[in-house]
């Protein structure tokens, strides 16, 4: 089982930046893919990044440009840096890890992200 936690949410005004954090129970983020999801209320849950066991990304297109995944093995931690935030990057963010050879995907518990004056 493993477990991830997110923090780093809160409110910010437009134009301003947050870091999210995501911290795994175990060395999971060395040799898998994780990412994160973000879900407004009334709107389905969308991909925003996602980082390969090889330290490749993609983005969204809304985000590029703005959010920048990355990853520290020995912290065993998931980072989205948000830059440039939006009312529309409202929404709680969720970070995920795929563990592969089990084709099981794990989801943290989401921290909300409010973008507002």
């Amino acid at each position: 089982q493993v477990q991830l936690v997110e923090s780093g949410g809160g409110l910010v005004q437009p134009g301003g930046s947050l870091r999210l954090s995501c911290v795994a129970s175990g060395s999971v983020f060395s040799s898998n893919a994780g990412g994160w999801y973000r879900q407004a209320p009334g709107k389905q849950r969308e991909l925003v990044a996602h980082i390969t066991s090889g330290d490749n990304t993609n983005y969204a297109d809304s985000v590029k440009g703005r959010f920048t995944i990355s990853r520290d093995n020995a912290k065993s931690t998931v980072y989205l840096q948000m830059n440039s935030l939006k009312p529309e990057d409202t929404a709680v963010y969720y970070c995920y890890v795929n563990i592969d050879h089990l084709s099981l995907r794990y989801w943290g518990q989401g921290t909300q992200v409010t973008v507002s004056s």
